[in-house]
């Protein structure tokens, strides 16, 4: 009988060593994913707090757009609700399925209301960036494919004619992203043309930068308002100044 206990404990060692080697793999292969959360998500830290992984934002979507993260999605967060838009985009809809079903508010109703209601265009799941290098609008090729694919056209992507100087007969159609606009849907992500997508949406906390309290643009209203309560005055040290002109380099 302890023979027969000693097998089947073997026999069990192998199988956890086994299964442990193939997590293991799994996880060393794993890509890191860029996280580009559902409409109307949480600050990271606190999304992930609130988001119980039950799964009803993935099941409420209509394009199957959302998934969860499963172990070999790095850096996401094992079942928490995720999307790709170079698979399958954000087609933006107006009901915001996903936003309603969530009990917990981590996709919070109120970052995507306005006058009251739901709008889809506030959501600010990411903001897509333009690989100049290899957009072939840049080469001079006239493609508007992820311009004709916004949503937002016009207002979140739109386009800047410049004249060819290389040859003198054609025009550039540039793209151009107002991040202030886009709302990370992804659409011109899978829209465009090249093999590997010249426009990709990134989360917003990797791409927007922060200029900083102490620039004021003098053309927005308001914004010198910043200024009240710094210090404009030069404060000279006039002991300091006789100081430098006693040293002995001089």
């Amino acid at each position: 009988m302890q023979r027969r206990d000693a097998i089947k404990t073997g026999f069990s060692l192998v199988g956890l060593l086994a299964a442990g080697s193939f997590v293991y793999k799994e996880y060393a292969n794993a890509k890191p994913v860029l996280k580009l959360r559902p409409p109307a998500a949480l600050d990271e830290d606190e999304f992930l707090t609130r988001c119980i992984r039950c799964g009803l934002c993935v099941e409420a979507c209509p394009f199957d757009t959302l998934k969860l993260a499963e172990f070999k999605d790095s850096g996401v967060g094992i079942g928490t609700p995720f999307f790709t838009p170079r698979d399958i985009p954000c087609y933006m809809c107006e009901d915001i399925p996903c936003v309603v079903e969530c009990p917990t508010e981590a996709l919070d109703p109120k970052l995507v209301t306005k006058d009251g209601a739901l709008d889809i265009n506030m959501a600010k799941m990411g903001v897509a960036v333009v690989d100049e290098k290899n957009c072939v609008a840049y080469f001079g090729i006239q493609c508007d494919a992820c311009y004709r694919a916004c949503p937002l056209i016009d207002k979140a992507l739109w386009i800047d004619y410049k004249r060819n100087e290389r040859t003198g007969k054609h025009a550039f159609l540039l793209p151009i992203v107002d991040s202030d606009y886009c709302t990370g849907c992804g659409k011109c992500e899978i829209a465009c043309i090249t093999d590997k997508a010249a426009i990709t949406v990134l989360p917003r906390d990797m791409v927007i930068g922060k200029v900083g309290d102490n620039y004021v643009k003098g053309w927005v209203e308001g914004d010198d308002a910043k200024l009240k309560d710094v210090d404009t005055k030069m404060h000279l040290d006039s002991k300091k100044g006789i100081k430098y002109l006693n040293e002995d380099e001089l």
